[in-house]
């Protein structure tokens, strides 16, 4: 993704850009092809609202600066209520064509063992960076890279799911049309039901680490069976949670969980279980989530998997231009620098590709203010964040400053988050038009 957007906006520019990818010569654990952008984890770009949400704030940033992965993930949605849903083979697809079809652009196929020495270069391999290359980051860095487990939920055919137990509504019915409000299967469980599951969950056969490899995992993408360890009721107030549901099969009474799976391709012949990221052996995975109702006779396309992710120590590492501060004709892009999501990496990739450009063509730029999704993120990861408790971050309002005069607590936050958002755009815009060249 960051990788994509960074070879788009240069070239955009007028940037002669050479494209580096070791897929498919050299495989990863999670990817299946060999196409840029292609999406592994989920198929969810997430909230796609520009007024009350951080990421959806982050879209509308991507789309006004031309970004590419905005672009086709807009071209390839998929109904899922008031989040943005792509259909992940034809968007990567789409995603390599724009690439490999524009004049100043370049793809080589093959794997990067090390730091190059001259040039401008870009550093934006993802969470699943080569070993050669990890340890020649490591080794520059005088530091091993950190890293953590990330962890991929399963894929299931539709035609395999009973609907005479589950039914198709999006959360509150969000959506503006009916296919929006029917973004989502969902399968009740009772409490009887709930609790055998959480049993069960929490018997299954797990992946086992190597010896002195411990596991530090991403609070955004727990594995289920760590959320459970947590406590019994952890994840029905989690991925499970039952509001804003009514089951149509039996409408007077209250699902005590639900288990959620959303449309993973426009044939609607996949879907994805939301939430349900898991290190289960694969033949305990088919034993545990057969029990769900709906799920019983399920197959699946994809099982769910573990996998370790690593990142840089970005605050320590990089100055707010991306560039290694050791070797600054390197920049780095995406989750390797410590973000978190799909958005968040092409936005990274996004100002890199944008900041690169801006040296080789001898205009100055500026980093985008704070009060911007985009500024709010690199600001955290090139100093904003403490280095010594560095963990991978999405965008939030968290990070961007206050905005004065506005009551706190529950009941003043859509007006604050309103407030964040009106701020950001005119910000984002004002800089896009002063300090970027054009792309």
């Amino acid at each position: 993704m960051a990788g994509s957007e960074a070879a788009w906006q240069a070239a955009n520019a007028g940037v002669q850009v050479v494209l580096h990818e070791m897929r498919p010569k050299v495989g990863t654990f999670a990817h299946q092809t060999g196409l840029l952008g292609e999406m592994v984890c989920s198929n969810s770009f997430r909230s796609d609202d520009s007024e009350q949400n951080a990421v959806g704030l982050l879209h509308w940033e991507m789309r006004a600066a031309n970004g590419l992965i905005m672009q086709t993930a807009d071209k390839h949605r998929l109904p899922a209520g008031g989040a943005l849903a792509v259909d992940r083979d034809p968007f990567a697809q789409s995603v390599t064509d724009a690439l490999m079809s524009h004049s100043n652009v370049r793809v080589e196929y093959g794997e990067i063992t090390e730091l190059p020495t001259d040039g401008h270069w870009i550093i934006a391999t993802g969470p699943l960076t080569s070993g050669a290359l990890a340890e020649a980051i490591a080794a520059e860095t005088g530091a091993e890279a950190l890293a953590f487990f990330d962890a991929i939920a399963p894929i299931v055919y539709f035609d395999s799911i009973n609907m005479d137990r589950a039914w198709m509504q999006s959360r509150y019915d969000k959506g503006e049309t009916e296919e929006e409000r029917t973004a989502y299967l969902n399968c009740p469980m009772t409490k009887d039901e709930y609790e055998a599951f959480i049993d069960a969950l929490l018997a299954a056969d797990k992946t086992v680490f190597r010896e002195g490899e411990t596991a530090g995992y991403f609070d955004g993408c727990l594995p289920i069976e760590v959320m459970a360890e947590r406590g019994r009721e952890t994840l029905r107030f989690g991925p499970m949670k039952p509001v804003g549901l009514t089951n149509p099969h039996e409408p007077d009474k209250k699902p005590y969980a639900v288990v959620q799976l959303r449309r993973d391709n426009k044939l609607g012949t996949l879907y994805n279980m939301v939430g349900f990221q898991t290190k289960m052996k694969y033949g305990a995975q088919t034993d545990v989530f057969k029990m769900i109702p709906g799920l019983e006779d399920a197959s699946f396309a994809r099982l769910g998997g573990i996998h370790r992710n690593s990142f840089i120590n970005s605050p320590t590492l990089l100055d707010d231009q991306m560039r290694l501060r050791s070797r600054p004709n390197i920049r780095f892009a995406g989750q390797i620098t410590g973000v978190e999501g799909y958005v968040e990496s092409a936005a990274m990739g996004l100002l890199a590709g944008r900041m690169a450009t801006a040296e080789i063509i001898g205009t100055p730029m500026s980093a985008p203010p704070n009060t911007t999704a985009t500024g709010a993120l690199i600001t955290h990861i090139t100093g904003g964040a403490d280095a010594k408790t560095f963990q991978p971050m999405n965008v939030n309002f968290g990070l961007f400053p206050p905005v004065e005069g506005l009551k706190g607590g529950r009941r003043g936050r859509k007006d604050r988050y309103k407030a964040y958002t009106d701020r950001a755009k005119v910000d984002w815009q004002t800089w896009l038009d002063r300090d970027t060249v054009p792309a």
